[in-house]
């Protein structure tokens, strides 16, 4: 019998921490050893979200007081706040350096110190950790993944607008000056926490923009466009909430590169990702949909013809719970302790 990784799952009473329970319950290499929650703390994870009732779970406690040596936790996944993020995780690792992390919080996506306390208004309290963290993207980064010790997940917008774009800037097959994204998230992508703003009838029969030319994923897209071109490049991004509870659905608008075409950038992602396991693109001309994905670690790409001479359509679509957070932190935990990449992530998307 093969020996199981023990994980912790901190911030399990969210929905990504729920999603990381889902997931990792059915996984074949893992033992979920510790869950936490604040306000939560000593319930059930059965109270808390009831789908959970007939598993055998640990029960959910405060983070402060645990003594992460004697936990011997052989990879913890971080579902906290930004900002909270920084200093519990100096405070683990300092004290368990043998243990791997995934954090699905923003606080360690960005390479430059000034980036993030400009975005996120504070300074970085972790900047040894912010030095080491690896970008988890990992059809980008499997290489450098696979030894991390710290690996930021991306975020579910960014990691929607990248699997598409990267590839392009790369070939130089667009005009990186020219990228318009239009974006759309479910429900969930807000978090669970209660808000005004969030309640059924401030939201439903309706959909807004929001964060416009200030959402804090223009940082990290920023960052890993430029890396991609080989240039500075800022594209436009407006990204809108939706009365759904899952899906991310990306609309983004390119210029061609001279002599390229719509059908030169669909041949393009589709060598890129021939071999992915979580990412299909579509024939060209056929566009996905959220339906298409939910549930499942699968990223779907179509690409288009603009009407207009010289551009083209890319759509882009994934579960925000999954390939843009929970899914993906599998994905690059597997990856960081030696698993099968697929491992725990094998379901198809649920439809109807």
């Amino acid at each position: 019998m093969v020996k199981k990784a023990r994980i912790g799952i901190l911030g399990a009473s969210g929905y990504t921490g729920a999603e990381l329970v889902r997931l990792g319950l059915r996984h074949p290499h893992f033992e979920l050893a510790v869950l936490t929650a604040d306000r939560k703390a000593g319930q059930a994870m059965a109270d808390v979200f009831p789908q959970f009732a007939p598993f055998d779970l640990p029960k959910l406690v405060a983070i402060e007081g645990l003594d992460w040596r004697s936990l011997a936790l052989d990879l913890v996944f971080c579902a906290l706040p930004h900002g909270t993020t920084q200093l519990v995780l100096k405070e683990l690792l300092d004290t368990a350096p043998a243990t791997r992390v995934v954090d699905l919080s923003a606080d360690f996506r960005l390479d430059d110190p000034a980036a993030y306390e400009t975005w996120y208004g504070h300074p970085h309290q972790a900047l040894s950790l912010q030095s080491e963290a690896v970008y988890g993207l990992v059809e980008i980064y499997r290489k450098e993944i696979k030894g991390a010790r710290l690996v930021a997940n991306p975020g579910c917008y960014t990691t929607t607008c990248e699997l598409p774009l990267i590839p392009l800037l790369k070939r130089k097959a667009i005009e990186p000056d020219e990228i318009i994204i239009d974006a759309k998230s479910g429900m969930t992508g807000a978090g669970r926490s209660a808000k005004e703003a969030m309640l059924f009838s401030e939201v439903s029969e309706g959909f807004n923009a929001y964060g416009i030319a200030r959402h804090r994923h223009m940082a990290e897209l920023d960052q890993e466009f430029s890396k991609a071109a080989g240039q500075d490049v800022i594209a436009t991004f407006t990204p809108h909430l939706v009365p759904m509870n899952r899906g991310i659905l990306a609309t983004i608008y390119v210029r061609l590169r001279k002599d390229r075409t719509a059908r030169d950038l669909r041949s393009i992602l589709a060598e890129a990702y021939d071999r992915e396991p979580f990412v299909h693109v579509l024939p060209y001309g056929d566009m996905p949909q959220t339906r298409h994905v939910r549930g499942s670690n699968m990223a779907m790409i179509g690409v288009a013809e603009d009407r207009r001479e010289g551009a083209a359509i890319i759509v882009s679509v994934l579960d925000n719970l999954v390939k843009g957070a929970s899914g993906q932190a599998i994905q690059n935990a597997n990856l960081m302790l030696g698993f099968p990449e697929t491992a725990g992530l094998e379901q198809i998307a649920l439809f109807p």
